[in-house]
């Protein structure tokens, strides 16, 4: 669990199913929140360039918090008021952008950024593997398929899978379709278990029970708050 604040940015560096709930918004002081989909080749660039941060390196796990530093803060905000210049967005706002990318190539994170430019050894095959189950996650599928498509041995799969995701690829696909079927029933307004077995269950009774261990309700009650809470969204 992350806990988002003023002055606090987020790292997403794979394809991860996430949940977002605000906690605190008032019309006066409302939730903004700003998100870049950065140019992977501006990164890979700026990686060649700027020197590791000291200290040892952040383990790869795709998601993390930390705090931003002021010219972190000052960047973002040049870019964001672009927004109200548009002739000068199309020149101003990559610059912009690469300063952003620089600051967290140079900040805690760089380590975990730069594992986004790699394209050879374990970080990027379990980028492969992340990529086929996001692709494959309603079909079954085995370990051995899986280790196959991103060129690993079962074992050494699940020892770096884990540690980029926190999770088995078994329960990584658990989430996928737990998720799915959540977003499928709130806004296709489909029942608990036409949505069990287009994600993939075999057994609705399987299905309400994950659900539940997974979001702590049962599928209806738990779409029925969802609906009632309009700070909650799910990423999938």
């Amino acid at each position: 669990m992350f806990r988002y604040a003023p002055g606090r940015y987020g790292v997403v560096t794979y394809d991860l199913p996430a949940i977002g709930h605000v906690v605190e918004a008032t019309p006066d002081k409302p939730y903004l929140c700003l998100y870049l989909d950065f140019d992977p080749v501006m990164l890979g660039d700026l990686a060649l360039r700027v020197p590791p941060p000291p200290g040892a390196p952040s383990p790869p796990i795709g998601k993390t918090v930390s705090d931003a530093g002021a010219g972190l803060l000052d960047a973002a905000l040049r870019l964001l008021r672009l927004l109200d210049d548009p002739a000068a967005l199309p020149v101003l706002g990559p610059l912009a952008e690469q300063e952003i990318l620089y600051r967290l190539l140079a900040g805690p994170d760089g380590a975990r950024m730069r594992h986004i430019t790699s394209s050879q050894g374990r970080v990027a095959q379990v980028g492969r593997a992340i990529a086929w189950i996001g692709k494959n996650f309603r079909q079954r599928f085995s370990i051995e398929r899986l280790a196959a498509e991103a060129g690993m041995s079962p074992s050494s799969l699940h020892e770096h899978f884990r540690a980029v995701t926190a999770m088995t690829p078994l329960q990584f696909q658990k989430q996928l379709r737990l998720q799915d079927a959540r977003s499928l029933m709130l806004v296709q307004d489909i029942d608990a278990t036409t949505a069990a077995f287009r994600v993939g269950y075999e057994s609705p009774t399987q299905f309400s029970r994950e659900y539940r261990r997974h979001f702590g309700e049962p599928p209806a009650r738990d779409i029925a708050r969802l609906r009632a809470s309009p700070g909650l969204a799910v990423v999938t």
